[in-house]
C-alpha cells in the first residue's frame, strides 16, 4: 500500500526501534492511506470514524433502486505513489468512459459530442467506499466506527501522551488514552474545533484558517422505469457532464459506471455558490428545485421513483492549505486531508501518506 511506494520490500514492515501509539481521527481516504503507512511502518494506530464505515466522501448510498456515489464521483491517477498502492487492489477499480460534455448555457443545452478526454476517470466497484473499505479492513479491530472524537487532552496519567474524549451514536462516553501523537484527517472546522481554536497548537490554528471548502448539495434520482423493454435509458446519450446552469455542477447517469446497477440513477451535484445560498434550505425544497434543473438541462421530465437530497457541508475546496500536510512536533499534532493541496481523491491519499512519512 502507500508505504511500499516509498520503501524497499525488504524494509517495507520493519519495526521501529521505539514502536509507538498514533491516534488517527478520520477515516477517510486521507485518513486510512496515514494509518495503513504507520502500521506497516511497525507502530500501534487507532483510527477513530465518526460514521458507521470508513470512506468519508468517498461515499456511496444503498437504495432499493441501487448504489450512488453520493459523494465522489470518481477519480483520477497522476501521482506514482498512488497508482502503486492501487496496483495492490486488483480488479477493484474500472475504467469509467464518462463520454464528459458541457453544458453550453444557464438554459441547460447540450453540446452532444464528447469533449476530448485527457486522461482516465476510474470509478470502485460497486461504490467508491469500497476502495477505502478495502483499504481500511487490515487495521482489524484498531478502526473504532460510529465514534466521534470530541476532546483532544493531555493524558490524565502521561501529560506527555495524549488521551481523547469520545461520544458514540448511542451517546456513550469513553476515554480514549496513551498516544504519542494525535493526527487529524477531518474537515478543517473539525480540525479547528478539536485543535480547541489554538489551544493545542497555535502554529496549526494559524495555518488552517485561510483555508476555504464550499459546501455541496447533492440529489440522487432513479428512473425503474427506463429499464423497460422498450427502451434502453431516458434523456441524452451522454453518461456525465459538467454543467454551467446556475444550480447544477455536475450531472453523472450511475448505471453507466462499471459494476453498478443497470436500473437508470443519475447524481446531480450543486455550484458552490448556490449550495451556499441555500445551505440553509429542507432537504425537500433543494429535490424540488434541482429536479427543475435536471428536467432544464436533460430534457428528462419523467417523476423520478426516487429521489433524495443531501448537503456536504465541506466539498469543494476554495482556497487550499497549500501544502500536503502539517506536523507540530513539539505538540505531536498532525494535519491531513485533499483539502491540503486540492480537493480530488489522489490529494487526499497523498495527504496522509505524506503525514504519516513525516511522523516516522
Amino acid at each position: 500500500m502507500p508505504k511500499s511506494a516509498t520503501a524497499k520490500p525488504a524494509d517495507r514492515h520493519r519495526t521501529p526501534a521505539t514502536p509507538r501509539h498514533y491516534a488517527v481521527i478520520g477515516a477517510g481516504i486521507a485518513g486510512v492511506a496515514c494509518a495503513r503507512t504507520l502500521r506497516q511502518a511497525g507502530h500501534k494506530v487507532t483510527l477513530f470514524e465518526r460514521n458507521e464505515v470508513p470512506g468519508g466522501r468517498m461515499a456511496s448510498a444503498d437504495t432499493a433502486f441501487g448504489r450512488f456515489d453520493s459523494g465522489a464521483q470518481y477519480f483520477t491517477v497522476r501521482d506514482p505513489r498512488f497508482a502503486l498502492a492501487l496496483e495492490a487492489t486488483p480488479g477493484l477499480c474500472k475504467r469509467w468512459s464518462a463520454n464528459l460534455v458541457r453544458v453550453l448555457d444557464a438554459h441547460g443545452r447540450v453540446a452532444e459530442a464528447a469533449l476530448p478526454s485527457l486522461e482516465a476517470h476510474w470509478v470502485a466497484q460497486p461504490g467508491m467506499d469500497a476502495l477505502v473499505a478495502h483499504w481500511a479492513a487490515p487495521l482489524g479491530d484498531s478502526l473504532i466506527t460510529g465514534t466521534q472524537v470530541t476532546q483532544i487532552e493531555p493524558d490524565a496519567l502521561d501529560p506527555q501522551r495524549w488521551q481523547l474524549r469520545t461520544a458514540g451514536a448511542d451517546d456513550s462516553q469513553h476515554v480514549y488514552s496513551g498516544f504519542d501523537a494525535v493526527l487529524l484527517a477531518v474537515p478543517p472546522s473539525r480540525t479547528r474545533a478539536l485543535l480547541g481554536d489554538g489551544k493545542l497548537s497555535a502554529t496549526l490554528s494559524r495555518k488552517i484558517e485561510p483555508v476555504r471548502i464550499a459546501p455541496c448539495w447533492t440529489l440522487m434520482i432513479a428512473f425503474p422505469q427506463a429499464n423497460q423493454p422498450t427502451m434502453s435509458h431516458l434523456g441524452p446519450q451522454w453518461n456525465a457532464a459538467r454543467s454551467t446552469h446556475h444550480r447544477v455542477a455536475w450531472l453523472a447517469r450511475e448505471s453507466s459506471k462499471p459494476g453498478r446497477d443497470p436500473i437508470e440513477r443519475w447524481t446531480l451535484q450543486a455550484s458552490a455558490a448556490w449550495s451556499q445560498e441555500h445551505l440553509r434550505d429542507t432537504p425537500s425544497r433543494v429535490e424540488a428545485k434541482l429536479l427543475r434543473a435536471f428536467a432544464e438541462i436533460t430534457g428528462i421530465h419523467a417523476t423520478p421513483a426516487h429521489a433524495q437530497a443531501l448537503c456536504w457541508s465541506e466539498a469543494q475546496t476554495q482556497v487550499p492549505l497549500g501544502q500536503t500536510h502539517l506536523w507540530d512536533a513539539k505538540a505531536r499534532i498532525g494535519v491531513a486531508g485533499d483539502w491540503c493541496t486540492g480537493h480530488r481523491v489522489e490529494d487526499a491519499f497523498l495527504s496522509g501518506l505524506s503525514l504519516a512519512l513525516a511522523v516516522i
